[in-house]
């Protein structure tokens, strides 16, 4: 890994930092607060990771296609050992049902979100909210949050 001197001073010096200039720096790179309740270590090591993309940039495409790569395979591995059946039989890119897939038509999703109530309804085809239809529940709750959230987890299935 690429370092300098001053670079590793900056980042001890992030752990010393108040909790809210961590998240004021987060709202800087982010555009938005964090979300409620994030914790500090997400905090310092978000900032940690901004650190190192201005001084260094961004990893090249190569890298991040073998990261996710990796990822993948640890996921099958874990898919293997949930599942008792080998790698091989689970399927190029098998992976879980999500959560929303069991959800049945008509049922309704309410969210609160900064003191407003934010109410999705189940499609067969998708999600309705504030009269538009969106494919996944990510979509909405990026929307809603201006900030990149797993949809299923934000509203708690």
């Amino acid at each position: 890994m690429r370092t300098d001197a001053n670079t590793e001073q900056e980042i001890a010096a992030l752990r010393d930092l108040p909790y809210p200039e961590l998240c004021e720096l987060w709202a800087k790179q982010y555009g938005t607060p964090p979300p409620k309740g994030t914790r500090r270590l997400l905090l310092e090591r978000s900032a940690t990771y901004w650190l190192q993309v201005r001084r260094f940039g961004r990893l090249r495409a190569s890298a991040r296609r073998a990261l996710k790569s990796a990822m993948m395979e640890v996921e099958a591995m874990s898919r293997a050992k949930a599942t008792g059946l080998p790698i091989e039989e689970q399927g190029r890119n098998a992976s879980f049902k999500s959560s929303s897939a069991a959800l049945q038509p008509g049922t309704r999703l309410l969210r609160e979100w900064n003191g407003k109530q934010h109410l999705v309804e189940v499609l067969e085809d998708g999600f309705a909210f504030e009269d538009q239809v969106y494919r996944s529940l990510s979509a909405i709750a990026r929307r809603i949050t201006n900030a990149h959230w797993s949809g299923p987890r934000f509203f708690g299935l």
